[in-house]
């Protein structure tokens, strides 16, 4: 079993920036990738950014160049800076750890973005 512990949600004005953290801890692959996902109010849950543990990068369009992935693999960490944010960010941000035919994911963090 995985358990994966998210923090550093909150409330930022519009322009703002806020950096997520999420902590992996239990039973972890050497092959895996972590990464970010979003769900706002009435919608579905759709990806933000992943990183391989080599350090692979992938981002939606719509945070490319605003938000930044990364990783540290000696403490199982992800990290998602996110900058010049915006209203629409706002959503509850789950953080996703995949091993070969298994995700986990952690309880959330909201992040309010105020206009």
């Amino acid at each position: 079993q995985v358990q994966l512990v998210e923090s550093g949600g909150g409330l930022v004005q519009a322009g703002g920036s806020l950096r997520l953290s999420c902590a992996a801890s239990g039973s972890i692959f050497n092959i895996n990738v972590m990464g970010w996902y979003r769900q706002a109010p009435g919608k579905q849950r759709e990806l933000v950014a992943t990183i391989t543990r080599g350090g692979s990068t992938t981002y939606v369009d719509f945070v490319e160049g605003r938000f930044t992935i990364s990783r540290d693999n000696a403490k199982n960490a992800v990290y998602l800076q996110m900058n010049s944010l915006k209203p629409e960010d706002t959503a509850v941000y789950y953080c996703n750890l995949w091993q070969p035919s298994i995700h986990y994911w952690g309880q959330g963090t909201q992040v309010t973005v105020s206009s």
